[in-house]
């Protein structure tokens, strides 16, 4: 975020209007005896990050209050005199007397917050696609086409409560065994992301999606396939997802079903090569069977050299996160400081909004325990809560797939990449590479002309590399003995032939009923009281549950699910406030 903009993103954050700074700053380098002596104002002090600003406000009398690591700043109270001193202290970029401060009216306004959903649907197009038509009349909404959503679970909050609205599909999590959890989402991430791709509030009439009091994901009547795979500890094998992809290709057409989409907000810190990589085999295996898989490339910064797995796979379409600066003029965005960068020959294939993005909450779940502070406040009914992350831009443009392929069913995986990346906006203050083709604007892909039917000229995959390597840093563990679960061995403890299961992901026969790679994964009986043996919990992906690295070191989506760690400088800090 550029300097100039992040009070003003503080206050879009906070939904408050704070009065600005009156008249220029005094050099002096220290509070008088007189200043200190004098009233106490508030005031916002942003700082550089050492620590050397919070210990200049206390040598000049004041008190530290909130930290607003979304801006980084904090508040603080001090003398009235101090203030022109403490403007130029070691450590203090700028301070700024934190005046009367007021709500923007008497609820939160969807269309005053550059993050939320209404304006995000308005930035990329989404609201002048709904009132477009398909071949039979019906307004694009994603109506009839189905988002499988490997995740954390989707849970029944208002936006994702409607008849047909959720469709659950077996639950591979750990929590599968408890009648109570199952299928239900524990951690808070599935719901996020179901809510950008296909929230719509029961009270949103037929052409009145553009409503600003209500909450409208971008593709407002796609149903949603819920393949949770991940407990509210964190608990989850790179077999899981694997078995998740497998059961989502097996099914695509099953009545009512429909699976034209997948979205996956994650990845693995795999090195393996992504021909050999089990996990980038499954989604190319999907694609060549007509499912659109979109992933997230991963939130380890611009810096990073190398996106996430599956990500690595050129097929699929990869996405990195923008950040709108808090205005409404895209010319500005620029891609967000935590998405990550990649290489020449693999980064994001084109960016859509992914910073500070306003959608579902679950109450009571870990995320919303752990970081009430990125609920958005001024929602009377608490139904919000911002994230951050290439997860929520993948989420966007699943949304946008689903729009395309309700107007143009025919359309293939390689046309819609082709109408997506085609059409995209160039950003020119943004990430040369960091942003490939450019930022989502679905308006103009739906305006655009169908690609002529051609196949990506990439060499195939052959899936026939290492389970174990396809996990990078994360494995899960015994929680009682702190054994891991290692080796080619899924979480079953069965044996991992990659030739075989290759052969049946690519027909689409991974699934026989109730099994998969040889054993019962039903989602109620899993073959045994306890795993083949084990409880696999406790240390996750990342060898830390979920407030170490997350998933997988610097998986699911980089080093977390969002910005830089759940834990660190995200939900709650830099990316989440």
């Amino acid at each position: 975020m550029r300097p100039g903009s992040m009070l003003l993103a503080a206050a879009a954050a906070t939904g408050l209007l704070v009065a600005p700074l009156a008249g220029p700053a005094a050099a002096a380098t220290s509070a008088t005896h007189a200043a200190a002596a004098a009233p106490s104002v508030p005031v916002i002090v942003r700082h550089d990050g050492t620590g050397a600003a919070e210990a200049a406000v206390i040598r000049a009398g004041g008190t530290v209050g909130q930290h607003l690591d979304l801006v980084g700043a904090f508040t603080a109270t001090v003398p009235g005199g101090a203030v022109a001193a403490l403007s130029t202290a070691d450590g203090v970029l700028a301070v700024t007397p934190d005046g009367e401060v007021r709500l923007q009216g008497d609820e939160w306004q969807a269309d005053k917050d550059q993050h939320s959903m209404f304006s995000l649907t308005e930035s990329i197009g989404a609201q002048s696609v709904w009132s477009a038509k398909d071949a039979t009349g019906a307004r694009l909404t994603g109506q009839g086409i189905g988002v499988a959503v490997i995740d954390s679970g989707i849970a029944p909050v208002a936006g994702l409560d409607a008849p047909g609205k959720v469709i659950n599909g077996p639950d591979l999590s750990f929590e599968s065994q408890t009648p109570a959890l199952r299928n239900l989402d524990t951690f808070g991430h599935g719901t996020h992301m179901a809510g950008i791709i296909a929230g719509r509030d029961s009270g949103v009439k037929a052409g009145n999606e553009a409503d600003k009091k209500q909450f409208v994901g971008v593709a407002p009547d796609a149903h949603l396939i819920n393949m949770k795979v991940a407990a509210a500890d964190g608990a989850v094998d790179v077999s899981q997802v694997i078995a998740a992809i497998d059961w989502v290709v097996t099914h695509r057409d099953d009545p009512g079903l429909n699976i034209r989409v997948l979205n996956l907000s994650f990845g693995t810190d795999s090195t393996q090569d992504p021909r050999l990589d089990p996990l980038s085999y499954a989604v190319e295996a999907a694609w060549k069977k007509g499912i659109v898989v979109v992933v997230s490339v991963g939130n380890d910064g611009l810096t990073e050299t190398r996106v996430g797995m599956p990500a690595q796979n050129p097929n699929i379409l990869a996405v990195g996160a923008a950040d709108p600066l808090s205005t409404a003029n895209r010319a500005d965005d620029v891609v967000a400081d935590f998405s990550t960068g990649g290489n020449a020959t693999r980064h994001a294939d084109l960016v859509a909004p992914g910073k500070s993005v306003v959608s579902l909450r679950v109450p009571n779940g870990y995320i919303d325990a752990a970081y009430p502070q990125a609920r958005i406040a001024e929602d009377p009914a608490q139904r919000y809560f911002r994230g951050s992350g290439t997860s929520q831009a993948a989420a966007v443009v699943s949304g946008a797939a689903a729009l395309l392929l309700q107007q143009r069913p025919g359309l293939t995986p390689d046309q819609v990449k082709r109408l997506l990346t085609s059409t995209a906006d160039a950003m020119p203050a943004g990430d040369e590479l960091a942003q490939g083709a450019g930022q989502l604007d679905v308006a103009a892909a739906v305006k655009a002309p169908t690609p002529a039917v051609s196949t990506q000229a990439f060499l195939p995959a052959t899936g026939l590399g290492s389970l174990e390597l396809s996990r990078g840093t994360a494995h899960v563990a015994d929680p009682d003995t702190g054994t891991e679960l290692t080796g080619e061995v899924d979480i079953m403890g069965q044996a991992w032939t990659p030739a075989g299961w290759a052969q049946v992901c690519t027909t689409g026969a991974a699934w026989d009923g109730d099994t998969w790679n040889g054993r019962t994964w039903s989602g109620r009986t899993w073959s045994g009281a306890n795993w083949a043996g084990r409880t696999w919990s406790g240390r996750t992906w990342s060898g830390a549950v979920w407030n170490g690295r997350t998933w997988s070191g610097r998986t699911w989506s980089g080093r977390t699910w969002s910005g830089r760690t759940w834990s660190g400088q995200t939900w709650s800090a830099s990316d989440w406030g």
